[in-house]
C-alpha cells in the first residue's frame, strides 16, 4: 500500500508543482528567488518541530558537514530557479535537469575514478544528444522569436545563452553534491529526514542577500488580482494562492520520493521520477502551449531511453514480467 500511495504522491505533488512554477514563472519570470525562499522556509518550519524536536534533537552528523551540502544545495536551487529568468522555457529547464546522469557519470570517473560499463556510456551518449538536439532547437527558437532587431536578437540571445551555462553549472554543483552525501552517507549512514531538515534550514540566512529581490516581487505578487480558494471561500491574491499551493505540491512531491525510496529499490525510484519528469514534459507542452517540433521530441525520446538505459530497467523488466506470465499460467 505505502508503495503504491509514494508514486501517487510522486506523480500528484511534482507534476502539479510544476504546474503552479510555470504559471508563476509566466506572469513573474523572475520570481525564483521568492519561490525558493518559501520552499525551503516551510520545509525548515516543517523539520524544526518533527525532525528536530524544537532543536532538542542532536544532529547524527556532524554540522560542519551540513554547512559544505548547504552551500551546494543553497547554489544548485536559486540558480535552477532563477535560470527561469533568463529566457529559459520550462520544457527546455526539464529536458535539462534530466541530464544529471551525465553529470554524475563524469564526476564519478573524475572524482571517484570510477569504470563504467559500455552500456552506461551508450545510455549518457543517448541523453547527451537528446539534450544537445533540445538545447539547438530551443536556440533557433529564440534567435527567430527576437527578429525584431539584429540588436535585441543578440541580447535576447547572450540572455539565452547565460541561462544554459546556468543550468549547466547547477547540474555539476548537483552532481557534486550527489558524490559528497554518498561519501557523509558512508561514513555516518543515511540520515535522509535529518538532511532534509538542515539542507533547507542552514540556507535560509542566506537569503538576506536576495532580499530585496524577495520583497518586490512579494509586492507585486501582493498586486495581482483577487482569487476566492475554492470550497474554503478565502480570497487572496492569485500570485500568492500560486506561491502557497507551489510550497505544498513542493513537500508532497519530496514526502512522495522519501517514501519510495525506503519502501522501493533505487531503480523503482529511478523509473517512476523519469516517468513524472515524463508526464510533467507533455502536460507543460499540451497545457501551457509551449512550441516543441519534432526535433524536440526527438531529443526528448532519446534522454528518456538513455535514462531507462542507464538504469537498466530492461534487464530488470524481463525476469519480472517472466514471473508474472508464469503465475498467470498457474492460476
Amino acid at each position: 500500500m505505502r508503495p503504491a500511495l509514494a508514486v501517487g504522491l510522486v506523480f500528484g505533488g511534482c507534476c502539479s508543482n510544476v504546474v503552479f512554477l510555470e504559471l508563476l514563472a509566466r506572469e513573474f519570470p523572475g520570481c525564483g528567488n521568492i519561490v525558493t525562499f518559501a520552499q525551503f522556509l516551510f520545509i525548515a518550519v516543517e523539520g524544526f518541530i518533527f525532525e528536530a524536536n524544537f532543536g532538542r534533537k542532536r544532529p547524527a552528523i556532524p554540522i560542519r558537514y551540513y554547512l559544505i551540502m548547504v552551500a551546494m544545495f543553497f547554489t544548485v536551487s536559486v540558480v535552477n530557479n532563477y535560470a527561469l529568468n533568463l529566457n529559459i522555457a520550462m520544457p527546455l529547464h526539464m529536458i535539462f535537469r534530466s541530464g544529471s546522469l551525465i553529470a554524475s557519470m563524469v564526476l564519478g570517473i573524475i572524482i571517484l575514478k570510477k569504470r563504467y560499463s559500455v552500456s552506461k556510456y551508450t545510455s549518457i551518449a543517448l541523453v547527451s544528444v537528446g539534450i544537445f538536439i533540445c538545447t539547438l532547437m530551443s536556440a533557433k527558437q529564440v534567435a527567430s522569436k527576437s527578429s525584431l532587431s539584429e540588436e535585441d536578437g543578440l541580447h535576447v540571445f547572450m540572455w539565452w545563452l547565460l541561462g544554459i551555462a546556468a543550468l549547466t553549472f547547477a547540474l555539476l554543483m548537483s552532481a557534486r553534491m550527489g558524490i559528497f552525501q554518498e561519501t557523509i552517507y558512508k561514513q555516518f549512514g543515511k540520515h535522509s529526514k535529518e538532511a532534509l531538515f538542515y539542507n533547507h534550514a542552514l540556507p535560509l540566512p542566506g537569503f538576506l542577500l536576495l532580499a530585496p529581490n524577495i520583497y518586490a516581487h512579494a509586492v507585486l505578487f501582493s498586486q495581482s488580482e483577487p482569487f476566492q480558494v475554492p470550497g474554503i471561500g478565502l480570497t487572496l491574491p492569485i500570485m500568492w494562492f500560486y506561491l502557497i499551493m507551489n510550497v505544498i505540491t513542493q513537500y508532497v512531491c519530496i514526502r512522495g520520493v522519501f517514501i519510495l525510496t525506503t519502501e522501493c529499490t533505487s531503480l523503482t525510484v529511478t523509473l517512476v521520477v523519469t516517468l513524472r519528469k515524463f508526464v510533467s514534459l507533455i502536460f507543460s507542452i499540451l497545457y501551457f502551449k509551449n512550441p516543441f517540433t519534432a526535433w524536440h521530441w526527438l531529443g526528448t525520446l532519446f534522454v528518456f531511453v538513455g535514462t531507462l538505459m542507464y538504469t537498466e530497467v530492461w534487464n530488470s523488466l524481463g525476469p519480472l514480467l517472466a514471473r508474472h506470465r508464469k503465475e498467470a499460467k498457474k492460476e
